[in-house]
């Protein structure tokens, strides 16, 4: 089942398992698919010198209230440092998969206290299907449900959120980080996980070094406020990052579900922008692009844009583009309409 929005645009049956192959020998003729890694090095290298910075700084500016200036930038550093680990995770840094865990470890569980093997279950999961409610676990009943056969099974406070979730969704979004947190955690208590007990180190180790820069450069009320505006700035933003590529996008028909050029591109919206929106949303806003191609390196998805488009075009595929703040409101409208008919009672 996947996500009631608007009805699936109409495709010319003959786009229906054809093309996607032909894309991918296009794609990969061009060379978008080699890995770029002197843009990471420097990419990475841009992300510890701002850590290096905001730590600096605290040490700088010791039991001022003037250090919690610098939790919105500890914010942007761990959502950049976020977004270069589904980079490597996606395979777009290297095809070793010794390195690739390493970094993902490093930026996942030590920088971020976020699980790399919980996440990258979690997150194919969604590539695989993305928006079906039986296999996408981003569209599955949390804190919003995204479908109105959802809404209808929530009681008491359940039926409160999803009856006003248009409402309240920025502002639970600064309880992402905290909800991450909770979920690796939990993840590396149970088994399943490759580096199960690797993670758990990394993530023990993760609270300790936090808690004791806070402890050893602000007061208890300074560090209480810094970790609170750190930790829902972070989780804002990593919100804002993804929610805008497939909220209220539209319903697919099984046919269109089965073929894998159409799975992506109808269920995913791009967002206009230039170089700098790339830098800022982590190559999200390039989501048709990076759905079908997720191992694309970032700088090369701007590259694929106007040949998948085109690819997409002449085929008489809806190719779905908007700006920033109106694909928010794409996903504000359809949260609200999810929640209609428990208005409605």
């Amino acid at each position: 089942m996947t996500v009631t929005g608007p009805l699936s645009p109409p495709v010319p049956s003959d786009a229906i398992g054809s093309g996607y192959s032909e894309l991918v020998r296009e794609v990969r003729g061009l060379g978008l698919l080699r890995p770029r890694r002197f843009y990471y090095v420097v990419l990475a290298t841009l992300n510890l010198v701002g850590l290096a910075l905001v730590v600096a700084g605290l040490f700088v500016l010791h039991d001022s209230w003037w250090a919690i200036l610098l939790a919105p930038m500890f914010a942007v550093v761990s959502t950049q440092m976020a977004f270069f680990s589904h980079d490597v995770a996606h395979r777009q840094v290297t095809h070793r998969g010794g390195i690739r865990a390493a970094l993902c470890l490093v930026h996942g569980n030590l920088a971020n206290g976020l699980s790399y093997g919980w996440w990258v279950a979690k997150h194919n999961a969604h590539h695989a299907h993305p928006n079906d409610l039986e296999t996408d676990p981003d569209v599955a009943v949390g804190a919003f449900v995204w479908d109105a056969s959802q809404a209808g099974e929530r009681r008491g406070v359940g039926s409160w959120l999803a009856r006003h979730q248009a409402a309240l969704f920025f502002p639970m979004l600064t309880l992402e980080a905290f909800n991450l947190r909770v979920s690796s955690f939990q993840a590396v208590l149970r088994p399943g996980i490759r580096y199960r007990k690797t993670e758990g180190v990394l993530l023990l180790a993760h609270v300790v070094l936090y808690l004791a820069l806070l402890i050893s450069t602000l007061t208890w009320a300074q560090g209480l406020v810094f970790l609170f505006v750190h930790q829902a700035l972070f989780g804002l933003y990593l919100g804002c990052s993804f929610a805008p590529s497939h909220k209220g996008m539209p319903v697919l028909t099984a046919e269109q579900d089965a073929d894998p050029l159409l799975r992506q591109v109808l269920a995913s919206r791009n967002i206009r922008g230039g170089h700098l929106l790339d830098l800022a949303l982590g190559g999200l806003n390039l989501q048709i692009e990076h759905h079908l191609f997720p191992s694309m390196p970032r700088p090369n998805l701007r590259r694929a844009r106007p040949v998948i488009e085109a690819h997409c075009r002449a085929r008489g595929i809806p190719y779905a583009e908007t700006t920033l703040l109106a694909s928010y409101g794409l996903a504000l409208r359809h949260l609200h309409q999810v929640g209609a008919p428990l208005r409605a009672e």
